[in-house]
């Protein structure tokens, strides 16, 4: 079986997103579209956790894993995991830390279903935390501009690993479709 890509979204976000949806359009163009997995993820962290091992442990071939803000603080937990490539963007190195201030109902971006986002939902991030990464696994992209993130602290969280850093942008990772064809090389397409 070939090879393939596990996209994993942030937080209120879903696969309707705009980098899901030129992900999986380009992985169609390429004829993979079975080959491209993007659940919808639960807001439950340790639901989302199971949902993208599902889809690990389904497979027949290698899948990389590409992580989009709290889908690339998923992404380094399932990689270190299950001993996996991964490329991030923007990724949410505190997640526990920056996601404190999400407490409370909180509206998909995509769906506009709306949920509770708990601290308990905040103890299950600290659990998924990494001590250590192994950096020849990661691929960092980051823009200067994110004005949700501080895109110095994947800079230094993923020090020794290949980082691509883009001045200005934001957290939408404005120049996500002039990357497509590194991330597909990276991802072994």
């Amino acid at each position: 079986m070939s090879a393939g890509i596990l996209y994993l979204h942030g937080f209120c976000s879903s696969p309707e997103s705009w980098k899901a949806t030129l992900l999986g359009d380009a992985m169609r163009a390429r004829g993979l579209a079975d080959r491209f997995f993007c659940p919808a993820l639960s807001p439950v962290p340790n639901e989302a956790i199971a949902q993208a091992e599902n889809i690990l442990h389904s497979q027949n071939g290698p899948l990389t894993l590409i992580g989009s803000s709290l889908g690339g603080f998923y992404s380094t937990y399932l990689a270190e995991k299950h001993d996996l490539r991964a490329a991030l963007i923007n990724p949410a190195v505190v997640a526990p830390l920056s996601l404190n201030a999400y407490i409370g109902t909180q509206t998909n971006l995509h769906t506009g279903e709306t949920f509770e986002f708990t601290a308990g939902h905040i103890e299950q991030l600290r659990a998924l935390e990494c001590s250590a990464i192994t950096p020849e696994r990661y691929l960092l992209l980051v823009e200067t501009g994110d004005e949700v993130l501080d895109y110095r602290q994947a800079v230094a969280r993923y020090a020794g690993c290949r980082q691509e850093i883009f001045p200005g942008g934001d957290h939408s990772f404005t120049r996500f479709p002039d990357l497509l064809p590194q991330l597909f090389e990276f991802c072994r397409l």
